[in-house]
């Protein structure tokens, strides 16, 4: 038997195989046929020689097969046996956790002739559910607005998800979780984004930043968010430019700006490729760009894209 699974959601899919590897374990007496397969580095010999050893305990195998689209010639090969690795008594797991081609030969008769099960990205919705259950498992309350922010604030990257859920109920305690403590102890992932495209308007590539925008509006980012994370990263531009502009090294100005040491290191290059001048005309343009938008003067996406157009 071949199960097939595949999908962007690898948090998911990661889960579904440890399922499969655990209730294997619990009905056999020897790990010994518990095997892991990397497709990428090794021949389809060398994974096919894995069926022809018999067992001590005449048990059921289990076969991990990873990268098997890395490799056009293992997938060759392994269409020419496929019949026959599906009459075996032995169960293969084909696991792809990142993106997989599914124009290829191999794709559509995996998903056609095997056990195929695919993980999407879950939609926002899916995401506030998973991370209710999560904090319900560990016995932690946490507030709606508090929720909405931190799924907001990590998306449909649930590996993070996880993370900051164990985090904030370690914070918290058994207390509940509020707003302030996710804005405190939970780190944007778009502020990290915002900031390549930021570097790539410093770097003279508006073209490059152009498609960090794009990226993020197709993937369901609001335009006026994005707005205020692109007017969060030029304040602080502009408070390290004054202030390095007066004389002070690093130290002083991570002590006299209130901003976080990353920050100040992070920004620091950055705001030297801009004068003090062109950095107050940004400023001034982002509350411009936002005010038009919010009286209708202006489509949003237009204006992020006029916006960079200008810088």
């Amino acid at each position: 038997m071949i199960i097939f699974l595949y999908g962007p959601d690898s948090f998911r899919s990661k889960i579904k195989l440890n399922e499969i590897i655990e209730g294997y374990k619990k009905s056999k007496k020897s790990l010994l046929n518990l095997n892991y397969f990397d497709a990428s580095n090794k021949e389809f010999k060398n994974f096919y020689d894995n069926f022809k050893v018999s067992s001590m305990f005449d048990e059921k195998k289990l076969v991990i097969l990873k990268n098997v689209f890395s490799s056009k010639n293992f997938q060759e090969e392994f269409l020419e046996n496929l019949k026959n690795l599906e009459a075996l008594k032995d169960l293969i797991v084909i696991y792809e956790g990142d993106g997989v081609d599914e124009r290829t030969k191999v794709f559509k008769t995996l998903k056609k002739e095997c056990k195929s099960q695919e993980f999407e990205l879950l939609d926002t919705k899916k995401i506030r559910a998973f991370a209710q259950v999560e904090f319900e498992k560990k016995g932690q309350k946490i507030n709606n607005d508090a929720l909405d922010l931190l799924t907001s604030y990590i998306g449909s990257d649930l590996w993070r998800l996880y993370q900051e859920i164990n985090k904030l109920s370690a914070f918290k305690n058994g207390t509940t979780i509020k707003k302030e403590d996710v804005e405190i102890q939970v780190k944007p992932k778009i502020e990290n984004d915002i900031f390549k495209t930021i570097d790539a308007l410093a770097s003279r590539n508006k073209k490059q930043a152009l498609e960090f925008m794009k990226k993020h509006i197709d993937g369901g980012d609001s335009p006026l968010y994005l707005l205020s994370m692109i007017a969060y990263q030029f304040k602080n531009l502009l408070v390290i430019k004054e202030l390095a502009n007066k004389g002070l090294m690093y130290a002083s100005i991570v002590k006299k700006s209130g901003l976080h040491p990353y920050v100040v290191k992070k920004n620091y290059f950055v705001c030297s490729q801009f004068s003090q001048e062109q950095l107050r005309g940004i400023y001034k343009s982002i509350f411009i760009i936002d005010s038009d938008i919010k009286s209708g003067r202006i489509e949003p996406e237009m204006a992020l894209d006029l916006l960079i157009s200008k810088i």
